[in-house]
């Protein structure tokens, strides 16, 4: 019996492929309501990939590591959030 390897969450997400746009399909509406969170960083919390971080008091966001689940604007309202542009966003290689 061969051992499996158990494949970890970045295992998975090297499978995919990102065609980055230069311009950002997630923004923050209002970034003076990340100071005063009410729902204490929900954004931070459910988002898979890392895209969203709390530096410098401010919320920074690195969307070409996005996988366009939507966990973050259902997390928080404060969370602006479109499609990518035809051709540009995440294509899953293995379903």
């Amino acid at each position: 019996m061969s051992a499996q390897k158990t494949m970890t969450i970045t295992d998975k997400l090297y499978r995919n492929r990102y065609k980055v746009d230069e311009d950002s399909h997630l923004w923050i509406k209002d970034p003076k309501m990340c100071v005063k969170c009410p729902f204490e960083f929900a954004c931070i919390r459910v988002c898979p990939t890392d895209v969203y971080k709390w530096e410098e008091n401010k919320i920074t966001i690195t969307y070409d590591a996005c996988v366009e689940c939507g966990a973050c604007r259902i997390a928080c309202y404060d969370v602006g959030w479109k499609n990518p542009k035809g051709g540009f966003g995440i294509s899953y290689k293995y379903g």
